[in-house]
């Protein structure tokens, strides 16, 4: 099984969590997810996501800080 994709946003201090986080979901195909990870609370982009994608993203917190907060990401497949 392929090792899962993480999107680190503290590697990219230049780039917007929300950017960051949008091109990588547009990244994945149905079905594929990866795991954000912060050094705050990434909620806020959980409802960017739920505004701007409705229905496209399911959000699994992982960790949930103070220090590091990770969430898993995913792309649900397209209903038949």
């Amino acid at each position: 099984m392929p090792e899962e994709r993480v999107v680190d946003t503290r590697e990219h201090p230049e780039v917007s969590c929300a950017d960051l986080t949008t091109s990588a979901v547009t990244a994945l195909t149905a079905g594929e997810s990866f795991v954000l990870v912060a050094d705050h609370d990434p909620r806020p982009l959980r409802y960017l996501l739920a505004a701007e994608m409705p229905g496209v993203t399911e959000w699994q917190p992982l960790d949930d800080g103070p220090e590091l907060w990770r969430a898993r990401i995913s792309k649900r497949p397209v209903p038949a």
